[in-house]
C-alpha cells in the first residue's frame, strides 16, 4: 500500500485530542494511521524575514511536518489572494473580491515553497492528497520540480461557474494549473460540471470520456466526492454530551422555550443577516412562538482581519439588538448571539437540543453543520432541519426543509412549519437523511477518493 501524503492549509497535529479536532480530521488521522505517511501544512505561525526550515513531528507511523510563513508572505497569500480574491469569487460574491497582482504572485510563491518542501520528502511511490482552495497551484509547482508522483486534489468549497470564474484575472493559467493534478474532486455533481465547463470554454480543455480532459498536455479526472462525517461518532458524542453540564445549563435556561440554533463561522457566505431576519419576521408574523422559542446563533470569528468581515459583524450586532429590543420581555430574550468557539463536544450536545437547526448559507461547498444536527437528534423525538437550496448537502439531504437563503419570508415560514411539525412527520424526514448519513461517511469519502486516485495512473518507480 502507498504511502500517503496529506497536504493541507493547516495540520490536524495530534495534541489537538477530540475535543477540537472535526470529523474530518479524524478521518484524514485515520488514512495516515493505516497507510503510514506525512501530514503538510503551515504552523499558524508567522515570523519577520525569512522563516525556518519546517518542524516536523512523529507520532506512530504519520510525521505532521510544518511551516512557518513570513509575515508579508501570509498577508498576499492568505489574507490578500486565498481569502481576499477566491473565497469570495468561488462563493459567487464578485462585488467582494479585492485583487492585487502582488497577492497572486504571493500566492504562488508559497504554493512553490510547499512545493520544495513535500518533494524534499517523497517517495516515489507515495501518494499526495491536496486539500482546498489555498494550494490550487501546488500541483503545477511540484510538476516543475520534476514529481512524477499522482497528485490528488480536493476542493471543500464550490467551485464557480465559468461566466463567474473568467472575472479573474488569470483564470485560464489556473485552470491548468489545477488540470496538473492527476484527480480534482469536488463535492457536487453541480461544482463537476462547473469546472468542466471552465476547463473547457477557458483554459482549452478538450473532454476525454465522461470524467477525464486533456489540457496543457496533461490528463485530469473530475469527480464529485461528497463530503460525510462519522455518523455514528457523533450521534453517539451528541447523545452523551445532551447530559454533560453545558448542555443542562442550556436547557434550564431554555424554561422549556423550543430552540432554534445556527452554528457557522462569522462570514458572509453563511446567510446570517438574513436568518436574524427571519427571526424578527416569525415572531412579528405569528406571534404565538413570542416567549416559546428561543434563537442560538453561534459564530465564532474568522478571518476578523478583512474589512468584509468587521463590517459583517457590525451589521450582525445591529440586527441581533433590534429583534431583541423589539420583542424581548424581562424573563425572555429571543435571540442570543456568541461568537466564541464552542468546544466540539459541547456543540453536540446543543444540536441535539434544538428543535430546529437553522442552516441558510447564500453558498456552500457542503455544510457538515446540517450533517451533524441530524446525526445528533433524538430518533424518538427528533427536530427539524431548515436547510438552503445553495448548500452542498441539499443535493443529499432532500427530506430537510429546504430554503432559499435570500428570501426572508420564506424562511420565517420555515421556522414556524418546522415548529409546528407534528413529530410522525418530523422521525421520517429525519429517518431519511439519517439514511444517506450512514451511507456516505467521511471513511467512505476518504476511501473512495483515495481508490480513485490510485485508478488514474500507475505510480512512477523511482
Amino acid at each position: 500500500m502507498a504511502r500517503l501524503v496529506i497536504v493541507s492549509n493547516r495540520v490536524g497535529l495530534p495534541e489537538e485530542g477530540g475535543r477540537r479536532a472535526g470529523g474530518l480530521v479524524v478521518a484524514l488521522r485515520d488514512a495516515l494511521k493505516d497507510r503510514g505517511g506525512l501530514w503538510v501544512g503551515w504552523s499558524g505561525e508567522t515570523v519577520e524575514g525569512e522563516p525556518g526550515p519546517p518542524r516536523s513531528l512523529r507520532r506512530g507511523r504519520v510525521t505532521y511536518v510544518t511551516l512557518d510563513l513570513a509575515r508579508e508572505a501570509y498577508e498576499a497569500y492568505y489574507v490578500g489572494f486565498a481569502n481576499g480574491t477566491l473565497w469570495p469569487l468561488f462563493h459567487y460574491r464578485l462585488g467582494l473580491i479585492t485583487f492585487r497582482r502582488h497577492d497572486l504572485e504571493g500566492y504562488r510563491a508559497v504554493n512553490e515553497a510547499f512545493a520544495r518542501t513535500i518533494a524534499d520528502l517523497l517517495r516515489p511511490d507515495d501518494l499526495v492528497w491536496v486539500h482546498d482552495y489555498h494550494f490550487l497551484a501546488l500541483a503545477a509547482a511540484l510538476r516543475r520540480l520534476g514529481v512524477t508522483n499522482r497528485l490528488g486534489f480536493f476542493l471543500h468549497i464550490p467551485f464557480p461557474a465559468a461566466e463567474v470564474l473568467r472575472a479573474l484575472p488569470g483564470h485560464d493559467r489556473l485552470l491548468r494549473e489545477m488540470a496538473d493534478y492527476d484527480l480534482v474532486g469536488l463535492q457536487t455533481e453541480s461544482d463537476v460540471r462547473s469546472f468542466a465547463e471552465g476547463l473547457v470554454r477557458l483554459a482549452g480543455g478538450e473532454p476525454i470520456g465522461t470524467d477525464r480532459f486533456r489540457c496543457a498536455e496533461r490528463t485530469v479526472a473530475v469527480g464529485a466526492f461528497p463530503v460525510g462525517i462519522d455518523t455514528e461518532g457523533f450521534a453517539r458524542l451528541a447523545a452523551q454530551s445532551a447530559n454533560g453540564p453545558e448542555a443542562r445549563r442550556l436547557a434550564e435556561s431554555l424554561a422549556g422555550r423550543a430552540l432554534v440554533l445556527g452554528v457557522d463561522r462569522l462570514d458572509y457566505s453563511k446567510g446570517l443577516p438574513g436568518r436574524l431576519q427571519a427571526v424578527a419576521e416569525l415572531l412579528e408574523r405569528w406571534p404565538q412562538w413570542r416567549r416559546r422559542i428561543t434563537y442560538l446563533q453561534i459564530a465564532p470569528v474568522s478571518r476578523g482581519e478583512l474589512r468584509q468581515y468587521r463590517a459583517l459583524r457590525s451589521e450582525l450586532d445591529a440586527l441581533a439588538g433590534r429583534t431583541n429590543a423589539r420583542f424581548a420581555d424581562v424573563d425572555w430574550t429571543p435571540v442570543r448571539w456568541v461568537t466564541r468557539n464552542v468546544p466540539r463536544p459541547v456543540l453536540a450536545g446543543y444540536l441535539r437540543l434544538a428543535r430546529v437547526g437553522f442552516v441558510t448559507p447564500l453558498r456552500d461547498g457542503m455544510n457538515l453543520v446540517a450533517k451533524e444536527y441530524v446525526a445528533a437528534q433524538d430518533p424518538e423525538d427528533p427536530g427539524v432541519l431548515v436547510l438552503s437550496r445553495l448548500a452542498g448537502a441539499a443535493e443529499e439531504l432532500e427530506s430537510a426543509l429546504l430554503v432559499d437563503p435570500l428570501d426572508v419570508e420564506g424562511l420565517a415560514e420555515a421556522l414556524d412549519r418546522a415548529l409546528a411539525m407534528p413529530l410522525d412527520e418530523r422521525r421520517a424526514r429525519w429517518a431519511a437523511s439519517m439514511e444517506v448519513l450512514r451511507a456516505n461517511t467521511a471513511a467512505r469519502w476518504r476511501t473512495r477518493f483515495l481508490e480513485a486516485l490510485e485508478a488514474t495512473r500507475p505510480a512512477v518507480a523511482g
